[in-house]
């Protein structure tokens, strides 16, 4: 059965896309731990990210970095974290949050944000990247 990345990719299970190319998606957290928190992803479904071959872990590192930036002109932050954990969906993912202090990654806490809201911070990323 299919991630419910590989889901989202596919256009069964709607997302707030950021960015997209050939092999990576870029989406919205819906459950974000800041505004702006964003997933990126390997359109090739493996579960964890250290098994994907080398050539895509670094072609999915350097796509997030593509992100971030494009995240960073886009919302007002100090710097954009990147966390790899994981284990909730089996799909390989990193986590792009934009942060102003070390304490802004905390996956215990999310905030809320109205989908007019998601709409409009994807737009201004999708808008920045390059």
């Amino acid at each position: 059965m299919a991630s419910i990345f590989s889901r989202i990719i596919a256009g069964e299970i709607p997302s707030y896309r950021v960015a997209e190319d050939e092999k990576h998606y870029a989406f919205l957290d819906i459950n974000p731990v800041a505004e702006g928190h964003v997933l990126v992803v390997p359109k090739h479904e493996v579960d964890y990210i250290f098994d994907l071959p080398d050539d895509e872990y670094a072609a999915l590192t350097l796509f997030a970095k593509r992100v971030a930036k494009a995240q960073r002109k886009a919302i007002p932050c100090k710097r954009i974290a990147e966390a790899v954990l994981g284990l909730e969906v089996p799909h390989a993912h990193i986590h792009l949050i934009p942060i102003n202090c070390e304490a802004d990654v905390d996956f215990h806490h999310k905030v809320a944000v109205t989908p007019e809201r998601m709409t409009e911070i994807a737009k201004a990323i999708a808008d920045k990247f390059e």
